[in-house]
């Protein structure tokens, strides 16, 4: 499934799966992020920085002074992470969110597009196991898939200058949670009390790719008294 490894400047390369975006080639680039990863720990090799996995690629950081990408490309070449099972380490969390109209934005938007009254929209949301494809954008901030295609909508034409944090989004196939305040484009449909980043936790962020998400809906009332812990 790995098609090529490039370097990107001095001190990183990309391990490139293709351009296709689908479930089957993402779980590739998280086998072997999760192998960079492991390796890393376990001192198997040295001078990684960072490595980041998007919907099918693999971005490997590192310090020229302790390690030359040509010998990160040999290890990677040279190894069979191919049987780690994704599985053994799969986590389902499940994401309360408030479908109020307070904080639908798009509530009209979504059911003239679809078609669909907004209980419709909202049962469509809350039956999908959201696999997590990716996380970035901002610190913790999740790109989910495969949202039910009778719910695809184009991005607005015109971004909002500010999406609160915990407003969740559907662009296309993908479904996302606002992890920080910031600007954004994205069909919102509801918002969620659940902190997904925090920065003085030792784990920052609760998603990893590979996860799946289950919403569950709540009332206003329990939006505003909700406790994260």
């Amino acid at each position: 499934m790995l098609k090529k490894i490039s370097n990107i400047g001095d001190c990183g390369i990309t391990c490139d799966f293709g351009d296709e975006v689908n479930k089957t080639i993402n779980k590739e680039v998280i086998k072997l992020f999760n192998f960079v990863r492991d390796s890393v720990k376990t001192g198997k090799i040295k001078g990684i920085l960072n490595y980041t996995p998007s919907y099918n690629k693999l971005i490997i950081n590192f310090e020229l002074g302790q390690i030359k990408s040509q010998q990160i490309i040999e290890f990677i070449k040279s190894s069979d992470y191919s049987k780690i099972n994704l599985n053994e380490n799969k986590n389902i969390i499940e994401v309360p969110i408030c479908y109020d109209e307070e904080f639908a934005l798009d509530l009209k938007r979504l059911e003239e597009k679809t078609k669909l009254n907004f209980n419709e929209i909202i049962k469509k949301h809350i039956e999908t196991d959201f696999f997590v494809y990716m996380i970035g954008f901002v610190p913790g901030q999740p790109f989910l898939g495969d949202l039910d295609n009778s719910l695809y909508h184009d991005r607005l034409d015109t971004p909002r200058i500010k999406i609160n944090k915990g407003s969740v989004g559907i662009v296309e196939k993908f479904c996302t949670i606002y992890t920080f305040d910031s600007p954004g484009g994205w069909n919102i449909i509801g918002r969620t009390p659940f902190e997904l980043f925090n920065i003085n936790k030792k784990n920052t962020s609760v998603l990893s790719p590979g996860d799946t998400v289950k919403f569950k809906s709540i009332t206003k009332e329990q939006f505003f008294s909700f406790k994260n812990e």
